[in-house]
């Protein structure tokens, strides 16, 4: 069915939403489109994509069709209509519309869902399907990504997001619905009782997990201050709840700490971009803060900003990881409670420092996919066989897991573990940079970087596409006058030089240059994006960001961009 269609059916429907029908009558035919050329995709996190009427964008008819999908995965799990499924959201437009729809949908196949009675943060649903026994999970948001998106991700019994193969399960059972307009929807009377509200007991044991996290629980914190924002998100309550507890001196960025669904405060409500800082900076400098943190709105990154010789400096999702590792190793083995069959996951676009830090303490590194399902999986795979023992895992996009009772990226821990980091060092004299330039000088300087080429719409994904397809066509030979010595292709996978990748496919390409950088390009899973990672090793900071900027303009060159 082709978009104009696919447009009509949408404009006749007469029980459409009278909202997302007056969208649909101010459409120009570009727009037309691009919400009508395909049904929205799950990616490395579900399924995310911008509100407003279409195929391709979110609103209840995309959720319905999603979730009949969903339940009748779950209902091929061994007892998944009993033991069920909860749900979380948080403050994004319709996110509790999407939450409630979700129950319903799944209600009307006679499985009993548990709702949270109000926004909570994506770790805490994963730990709540753990704690729960339930059969999987769901989370509405849209993560770190503008207003105007929400999504909506799915989990198994583990607390773990679907992997590839039981997402292509879910994704066969959702495509067999021919209609998104027509999914019957029962009244909440008719399934009363198998929805449930729940909150403050999940809470409180989730609270007390985190609490588990510190490694020095009697370490005097009457000197350290750290100031934090949630980002008008749903980890505000959480992180300080746990935080003052635990009797440090938090202090909020107030004006951020309202569910604002329009991040009315904050210029971007994602910790990678470095305007998301400005008003934590403004407080921190008043009240003579030791560490900023801000979570995303969902509350599973965490980006930290620490006091380094008087200023404020953003250290990058690999930095920080470092030295969280640095420490969670260090003091382990000083404790000794370091396992002798430890191991660190991260993932192929992760910069390498992350992985020396943890082979220097002797522990093994396995390396994943983007997306923290994979190391999720991970953790499954030996918490079955106990050949391994999970210590840290972590993603360069601000996202890790220090204790494995959630099976996703968790702020709340990060915030937690941030905080011990920054009042332990600082106890030893250093602050934050200083221990980073420490594992720089032991292990060489790395400067990590992105490129995120936005390509929206039906012509932006042609290109995206053609981007990819020519790299693999014709891989680069040297970039920026260093020789490529390896290149990876995890579409096929297989590398230059006859190997082959174990790990499921995907479509990323990755090239090893002679001086003992990397670069890697792949498509977003939940933006209109083409994503290109750059790793680069200097002889010092100088030399490694001059570097990255030679390496940068010589790649953006290459695909004509």
């Amino acid at each position: 069915m082709d978009y104009k269609t696919n447009y009509e059916k949408w404009l006749n429907f007469e029980g459409l939403d009278s909202t997302l029908k007056n969208e649909l009558k101010g459409m120009d035919e570009k727009t037309k489109e691009d919400a009508f050329y395909k049904n929205i995709e799950f990616g490395t996190a579900g399924m995310r994509g911008v509100l407003g009427a279409g195929t391709n964008r979110m609103n209840i008819y995309m959720v319905r069709k999603a979730n009949v999908g969903y339940a009748k995965w779950i209902l091929e799990q061994p007892n998944g209509k009993e033991r069920g499924v909860v749900i979380s959201y948080d403050n994004r437009h319709q996110s509790y519309i999407f939450a409630n729809e979700s129950a319903k949908i799944l209600a009307g196949f006679g499985i009993k869902t548990y709702i949270m009675e109000s926004l909570r943060p994506t770790p805490e649903l994963s730990f709540a399907v753990r704690y729960l026994k339930c059969a999987g999970g769901i989370m509405i948001t849209a993560s770190h990504n503008p207003a105007e998106y929400n999504g909506y991700k799915v989990y198994d019994d583990t607390g773990c997001q679907l992997i590839p193969e039981w997402a292509d399960q879910v994704t066969k059972y959702v495509n067999e619905v021919e209609d998104e307009l027509a999914v019957k929807v029962p009244d909440e009377d008719e399934v009363y009782d198998l929805i449930n509200w729940v909150g403050e007991e999940i809470d409180r044991a989730y609270y007390d997990a985190v609490k588990s996290c510190e490694i020095n629980p009697g370490l005097d914190k009457s000197d350290f201050k750290i100031v934090y924002s949630p980002q008008h998100g749903a980890d505000n309550w959480p992180v300080r709840t746990v935080l003052k507890e635990l009797g440090y001196d938090i202090v909020p960025v107030l004006s951020q700490c309202a569910p604002d669904p329009d991040y009315y405060n904050t210029k971007s409500p994602n910790p990678e971009v470095a305007s998301s800082y400005d008003e934590a900076i403004k407080l921190a400098k008043r009240v003579d803060a030791d560490v900023i943190a801000i979570t995303d709105p969902d509350g599973d990154r965490l980006g930290v900003v620490a006091k380094h010789n008087g200023e404020y400096v953003l250290m990058s999702g690999n930095q920080s990881a470092a030295v969280y590792l640095e420490y969670i190793l260090s003091q382990l083995k000083e404790q000794g409670k370091l396992p002798t069959n430890a191991v660190m996951y991260n993932t192929i676009v992760t910069s390498d420092l992350g992985e020396l830090v943890a082979r220097s303490y002797g522990v093994d590194v396995e390396k994943t996919l983007t997306g923290f399902k994979f190391i999720g999986d991970k953790i499954r795979k030996y918490e079955k066989t106990g050949e391994k023992q999970f210590i840290f895992g972590y993603e360069e996009s601000y996202g890790c897991v220090v204790k494995d009772f959630v099976r996703d990226k968790d702020a709340v821990q990060a915030v937690l573990l941030a905080a011990e980091c920054g009042n332990y060092y600082k106890k030893q004299g250093k602050d934050l940079i200083d221990v980073l330039n420490e594992l720089y000088a032991k292990h060489g300087t790395f400067k990590e970087s992105q490129i995120a080429l936005a390509k929206a719409g039906v012509e932006g994904a042609k290109r995206i596409a053609e981007i990819m397809d020519n790299l693999r066509k014709e891989a680069p030979k040297e970039i920026g006058g260093y020789k490529v010595t390896l290149a990876e292709d995890y579409a096929n996978s297989t590398r230059s030089d006859g190997s082959v990748i174990d790990l499921p496919k995907s479509n990323v390409l990755k090239y090893y240059l002679e001086d003992g950088s990397w670069i890697a390009a792949r498509p977003s899973g939940t933006e209109p994006k083409c994503k290109f990672y750059f790793s680069i090793k200097g002889k010092d900071a100088a030399d490694a960001a001059s570097k990255t900027e030679v390496f940068q303009k010589a790649m953006m060159a290459a695909i004509g961009e």
